[in-house]
């Protein structure tokens, strides 16, 4: 769809979000097949962009992200205390012996954005790390946040109706995730709490045992954000019924 603002701001920008998913310095070529914009206009906007710290180029003629978007990214979370509210939950489900924990919100149509995420004490974890976009219909966290969208569909129905998602595999088929819903006031589903690692570990005492941690921290933060916490709550009192045997997660 085309932008309605100005064409060489979108794309400068446009130039930012390549480097995006990419995790190795680029060269002027990989960036104009990635960007679809010819050389002579890359370098132009490019010269604008290293002179304000958001591009640097190395040595070897590659370029990558400089230090400006770091700067404003610190900025961006001393400025919301979304950071105090979510990490320490997140932390506090690692000291209970969870997998690793993510917070995760919609990023677009397509896809979702990891902003928090604390590694777990276990020594093989999955690939996720604050600030990656994924897919939304891939993925625990994912299908949450589509679900409380409104999306159709008798799968969406069931997390809807157990605020509790789990994925063996979609996106890595090594691994694994369990998710729940967040909500802000209104009860508008703003993020989802997710736990991911390996597939193997995620027995099904596991699961059942970190489905009630999850649901407890997802419960903490949406009172702390305003939100009603009926559907968790009910969606917490059915799986301490199934959890009883496993209370905490097996190491």
């Amino acid at each position: 769809m085309p932008s309605s603002g100005v064409a060489a701001v979108d794309r400068a920008l446009s130039i930012l979000a390549a480097f995006e998913d990419a995790p190795e310095p680029m060269t002027l070529a990989e960036l104009a097949r990635r960007t679809k914009m010819y050389k002579s206009t890359l370098l132009r906007l490019m010269t604008s962009l290293q002179e304000f710290g958001y591009l640097v180029q190395f040595a070897d003629g590659r370029y990558h992200l400089g230090p400006t978007p770091f700067r404003l990214g610190a900025v961006y979370q001393r400025s919301n205390n979304l950071h105090d509210q979510v990490v320490p939950l997140l932390r506090q489900l690692v000291a209970d012996g969870t997998e690793s924990p993510s917070y995760h919100v919609r990023h677009d149509a397509k896809r979702r954005l990891c902003v928090f995420r604390v590694d777990s004490g276990h020594s093989t974890l999955d690939r996720v790390e604050a600030g990656m976009l994924l897919p939304l219909d891939r993925g625990a966290a994912g299908r949450v946040i589509l679900a409380f969208d409104g999306e159709k569909g008798e799968g969406y129905d069931e997390i809807r109706k157990d605020c509790i998602a789990v994925s063996f595999g979609e996106r890595d088929p090594d691994c694994a995730g369990l998710a729940c819903p967040v909500f802000g006031p209104a009860g508008k589903c703003v993020g989802a709490l997710s736990l991911s690692g390996p597939k193997l570990r995620f027995t099904r005492d596991n699961i059942r045992a970190m489905t009630s941690l999850l649901l407890k921290a997802a419960v903490r933060l949406t009172r702390t954000l305003g939100g009603p916490t009926e559907l968790l709550d009910d969606a917490l009192r059915a799986s301490a019924e199934d959890a009883r045997p496993a209370r905490r997660v097996r190491r």
